[in-house]
């Protein structure tokens, strides 16, 4: 993550949109995480934490400051990785070879790659109106109360949907773990 520090001048900024760049570097770290949560990896995550700035930049003047920002960002983190990989899937794939950036951090390198890309891959088979519930409640550790009330539910709803997505995920989980050892 902090490659993504250096990069931003010492100078403060100033003029209308300040507040706004204040606010998205507080949640800088928060995004990053939440972005690789979802999946992505590489220099993607840097691209769609730029396109997150920017619709929160457009949204600014009109976002309810009273309301803490965190779960406005992070639906607008969702819909911008769904975005993008709905845009990759139409993409036409050539014959060039991508090189992973050789200079990571040794934070990412510690990571298990494998467990990782297994449970994304099975989050993945979780619909996405579960897979929501699932990352909010368990991942983000929102209380079942404020989900039901981000996303104009009942409490029960939200507990029928966190019990199934975390059934999908396990099964998902063991299909591809057998896949895996029996390839």
């Amino acid at each position: 993550m902090r490659h993504l520090r250096l990069v931003r001048s010492g100078a403060p900024i100033r003029g209308l949109g300040a507040d706004c760049v204040d606010a998205f570097d507080r949640e800088l770290d928060y995004l990053y995480a939440a972005v690789q949560r979802f999946g992505v990896r590489g220099p993607e995550v840097e691209d769609l934490l730029q396109e997150i700035f920017v619709v929160l930049y457009r949204h600014w003047p009109t976002l309810d400051l009273s309301r803490p920002l965190r779960p406005w960002l992070f639906g607008v983190a969702f819909r911008v990785v769904r975005d993008h990989r709905r845009r990759r899937a139409r993409e036409v794939l050539t014959d060039e070879v991508v090189l992973e950036d050789p200079a990571r951090d040794p934070e990412a390198q510690l990571e298990d790659r494998e467990s990782l890309a297994l449970f994304s891959a099975a989050l993945e088979r979780v619909p996405v109106e579960r897979r929501l519930v699932l990352t909010l409640h368990d991942v983000e550790g929102v209380e079942v109360v404020e989900i039901a009330r981000r996303l104009a539910m009942t409490k029960f709803g939200v507990y029928a949907r966190l019990y199934k997505a975390r059934r999908e995920l396990a099964s998902a989980l063991r299909r591809l773990q057998r896949r895996e050892a029996f390839p």
